[in-house]
């Protein structure tokens, strides 16, 4: 009888990349799901583990990362969060968000009252501070005792959170301590210092003054409702020569000169001569331009924003931008879509985002300095940092889903992972476009020929996803890595990512009152788990798991099979790996309702003993402890017919 032929032994191998568009079944010789593994020669392994910079929280969500380094070889990272503007040097982190002293305020007072933490600060004039923006004081004084016991060493050069705005001249401060005087009114007098806003955490709908329609309700009256959207905090970050260049997305822009590295205490200032509210900007390194691009058509007057124009500056100055017949200086308007997303520089052009559209801008020269050019239509951006350049192509996430590339003509990817990362159909995660698409961040792991977009899926306000291009291999793996923003190792030697942790309480700088949230700046590629500066180490539990596969004789899925040992094969081991056969008779059977495993392999490991009988089977390969690492090669199976039910 045919089930009982003795068969040698088959080798089963599965082609690289996740299949997650095909039926379990229909993946047959394929993988059809995974988490921290990657692809290298056509074999899959864990990924590299990740190491905290420094123990120290940074306050909001990294938005921006950018890498360089000054004339004498010293290396920087700006760290942009929704909050403050940092530098990481010489192993640590400094603050030099630019203080906004268009809406410093001088001669204000304080309200105390005792037993309370509470201190409502009244300005001369309207502060324009809302409840999360940060601030310090200077020139603080004559505080009445016993009044109030807090002195001008409690309010000079410490930072705090605004908590509540009572009024358009008042808003309230967190103490570390409680009054302990009997309690002031209106007293002393102190300036307030306060930092620019950058933007919400995430993306949120715009209530108060100036929004929602005309003649909608009563003149001077905030709205309750609106369907204005405010994006996310975020910035752009580039460097011109040594010089730090940092635009808040539709704000302004500012630079910060390292000086030979004595400029780390000082903080960021705003470009002089420069537009004041941009969407974005870039230098362009071949020919020195700075581009802004979303910006006012008339300089310093932002409410002439307009999101589809562009400014670039003079070859060689960061402040003139007025076009004359001596100089390079220009501006232009392009018209397909209704705002810029992204720009992402490549090797000799910007290719420009728009909502629908790309447009190609390059240097021609004088008289017309950049010529620009539509490239694509119904290929629009999903959001500012989504777009990357590798590997001498431009690669983004459309605004409705779906990968392109820019290569010289716009293109679709195709992709065997798109239905489980842009729907949520067969209990697919999705994308959370709603409110996500802003916080989607593209990267290049050169390391590894990776491609990677972190984006929240369709049930998180948060990045706590990813997922995974290698152009060099054709495969694509998701991911639950979550990073908000990620750089190459350019500069450094490892990438640099920044996760989130919305209950974590930030460190550094120290701010009272400071709300909940912060970043948390990683070191990638480094050894086997998750490990935090102050010595905690987590496991990163990596797997693999394939599509089922039968006995190819004498029909597909004829006969059951039956399994007595199997032989594991991997390139390398370090540590254990387990390793869980799934078994089902049917393709609509559950895999959890019969399992062999999983069995501990390591590296001496010869074989293992099973005894099994069904028609289909998967293959699944997983680590669950630290200081654990694989990579897969072929699996040998002692496998025969054994009847037709």
């Amino acid at each position: 009888m045919v089930y009982n032929v003795v068969m040698p032994l088959t080798k089963v191998g599965f082609a690289p990349g996740f299949n997650k568009q095909a039926s379990d079944s229909g993946a047959e010789n394929q993988w059809v799901d995974g988490d921290f593994v990657r692809f290298r020669y056509g074999m899959p392994e864990k990924i590299g583990g990740w190491q905290e910079i420094i123990n120290k929280k940074l306050v909001g969500a990294a938005r921006k990362l950018h890498s360089w380094s000054d004339l004498d070889g010293r290396k920087y990272l700006a760290i942009g969060t929704n909050k403050i503007l940092y530098i990481y040097n010489g192993d640590d982190y400094y603050d030099i968000t630019p203080i906004n002293t268009s809406i410093a305020e001088t001669g204000c007072d304080i309200t105390t009252t005792n037993g309370s933490r509470t201190v409502t600060i009244t300005s001369p004039t309207p502060h324009d501070l809302v409840p999360g923006d940060i601030l310090t004081f200077e020139n603080a004084g004559s505080f009445t005792s016993p009044d109030t016991d807090f002195t001008a060493s409690d309010f000079d050069d410490v930072l705090f959170e605004v908590q509540l705005v009572p009024t358009t001249t008042t808003f309230t401060i967190l103490m570390p301590s409680a009054e302990t005087g009997t309690g002031a009114t209106n007293d002393g007098t102190l300036d307030t210092q306060p930092y620019y806003q950058i933007g919400p955490i995430l993306q949120a709908q715009g209530y108060g003054w100036g929004t929602g329609l005309w003649s909608e309700s009563f003149w001077g009256t905030p709205r309750s409702t609106s369907s204005a959207v405010l994006d996310p905090g975020s910035w752009s970050l580039d460097n011109y020569g040594e010089l730090l260049i940092a635009t808040i997305k539709n704000g302004a822009t500012f630079t910060w000169d390292p000086d030979g590295g004595n400029g780390i205490n000082t903080r960021a200032t705003i470009l002089p001569g420069a537009p004041t509210k941009s969407v974005l900007s870039l230098v362009s390194d071949r020919d020195r331009h700075l581009i802004i691009l979303g910006t006012e058509t008339t300089i310093g007057n932002t409410s002439t924003q307009d999101k589809m124009f562009i400014r670039f500056s003079d070859q060689e100055s960061l402040t003139d931008y007025t076009a004359t017949s001596t100089n390079t200086a220009g501006s232009f308007r392009i018209d397909s879509g209704t705002k810029i997303v992204a720009a992402v520089k490549a090797k000799d052009y910007t290719l420009i985002l728009t909502d629908t559209s790309a447009y190609l801008m390059q240097f021609v020269g004088p008289p017309f300095t950049f010529s620009i050019r539509q490239v694509g239509s119904n290929c629009g951006c999903v959001g500012q940092h989504a777009a990357v350049y590798a590997n001498g192509a431009v690669y983004w996430i459309g605004a409705s889903g779906g990968w392109f590339v820019f290569d010289g003509t716009v293109k679709t990817m195709s992709s065997m992972v798109e239905d489980f990362v842009f729907t949520t159909n067969d209990n697919a995660l999705g994308f959370n476009f709603a409110s996500g698409g802003e916080l989607t961040y593209a990267s290049f792991n050169s390391l590894f020929n990776e491609i990677v977009w972190f984006y929240a899926s369709s049930t998180s306000n948060y990045v706590n996803r990813s997922v995974v291009y290698n152009y060099l291999e054709q495969t694509w793996t998701t991911c639950s890595l979550g990073r908000t923003s990620y750089t190459a190792s350019k500069v450094f030697d490892n990438p640099i990512g920044g996760s989130f942790l919305p209950s974590t309480t930030p460190t550094h700088p120290v701010i009272n009152g400071v709300s909940e949230g912060s970043a948390v700046i990683w070191d990638h590629e480094v050894g086997t788990n998750e490990v935090y500066a102050d010595g905690t180490v987590n496991p990163i539990p990596a797997f693999i798991q394939s599509g089922d596969f039968d006995l190819d004789a004498d029909g597909q899925g004829e006969y059951f099979i039956k399994l007595r040992r199997f032989i594991p094969d991997f390139k390398y081991i370090n540590g254990n790996a387990k390793v869980t056969i799934l078994l089902r008779r049917y393709p609509s059977d559950t895999q959890t309702s019969s399992t062999l495993g999983p069995f501990t392999i390591n590296s001496s490991t010869n074989k293992v003993d099973t005894r099994a009988r069904s028609r289909l089977a998967s293959l699944k390969v997983e680590n669950d402890a630290i200081n654990e690492k694989w990579r897969y090669g072929e699996f040998r199976f002692d496998i025969q017919p054994d009847g037709r039910r």
